[in-house]
Formats: structure tokens, sequence, C-alpha cells
């Protein structure tokens, strides 16, 4: 499924692709996937997992780290910094065409936003709590803005990626916050 989706996006991703990938007969793959919608969710599940799942610094994962560090560390990992995670972005970005046109697919992608909306929020209160952040803005306002300035520099980056290498990414995250810690 993986090399379908590499090779040829989601508007590529058929059974029958899937099954040539596999050498497998289409019948096969359909006892597992009955629709072309369930072979899409199951990629964006384990692409869900996939990010859930990888390797995290030492410090976050010792709970360690808060506040607007934290906070950090969750907006670059959202960006495309490196080979697997530009793969995971393209993915991404490649199935919002699909789930506009399917309102349970949107529904399930508006969840996953809104959840990392929420641990974005709870780092920036933690921050505000520090001192590492303005206490006026509402915490989610705060959050609300840093995954949409994360999402659109996403987007910058796998369209021009020669232009937003990894260091001018991580170099614009850092501005914002710290625009954001100044108020």
């Amino acid at each position: 499924m993986w090399r379908v989706l590499a090779a040829r996006g989601f508007g590529g991703l058929t059974l029958r692709a899937v099954a040539a990938e596999l050498g497998a007969t289409t019948g096969l793959v359909t006892h597992y996937f009955p629709s072309k919608r369930a072979l899409v969710r199951h990629a964006l599940e384990v692409l869900d997992r996939r990010s859930a799942g990888r390797p995290r610094p030492a410090e976050e994962q010792a709970g360690t780290v808060s506040g607007l560090v934290r906070l950090r560390a969750v907006l670059l990992d959202l960006l495309p910094l490196d080979g697997p995670a530009r793969a995971g972005n393209r993915i991404w970005v490649g199935s919002w065409d699909v789930a506009l046109a399917d309102p349970e697919l949107a529904a399930e992608h508006a969840a996953r936003y809104r959840r990392t909306r929420e641990r974005l929020a709870g780092y920036a209160a933690e921050a505000q709590r520090r001192g590492e952040l303005p206490a006026g803005p509402d915490a989610g306002e705060v959050a609300a803005a840093a995954q949409s300035f994360a999402l659109g520099l996403v987007v910058q980056a796998l369209l021009a990626p020669e232009e937003f290498p990894a260091e001018r990414q991580i170099a614009l995250v850092d501005a914002c916050l710290a625009r954001l810690a100044a108020g």
C-alpha cells in the first residue's frame, strides 16, 4: 500500500494497484478491504499510528521538558524535516482532497487535528503558567495559530523543498515561537 501511495498518490491507490504490488489477486485484497474507502481509512490509521509511535527526544519521553520547549517539539514533529517525515507529510497532504470529498473521512481528519490542537493548548497553557508565554491570549487560540503556522509550513516545504530545508523550517518555528513569547 505504501509503495502505491508513494508512486501514485491517493488517486492511484486502488484495490487493483495494491493487489498488483503485492502480487496477489484483487479478491484477496477485497477480503481485507472491501472498498477503496476502507483502504484509504486503513492507510490514514497506519500513518497516524506511525506518527504517534515515532521516537521522541529522551527528555520528552521522560517528561523532563515542559512548556514552550514541549510546544516547540510538537511543532517540529509535524514538519517534513527528514525523509520519513517528508513521506508521511506527502501522504497526509495528499489525503486532504480525499477527505474533503468524504464527510466521514473529513470528520476523522478534523478530530486528528483537534487532538493535536488540544495537546498544543495544554503545552501553551503550561508555558503561560511558567511565564514563557504571555498570560493574555487564550491557550487554545495560541495552539490554533501555532498549528496553522506549522501546517502552512508543511505545504511550503513539500512544494519547495530547496527553499525550505530542515534548517530553515526549524528557524521559522523558532521565530514564530519567539514572536508568541514576545506577545
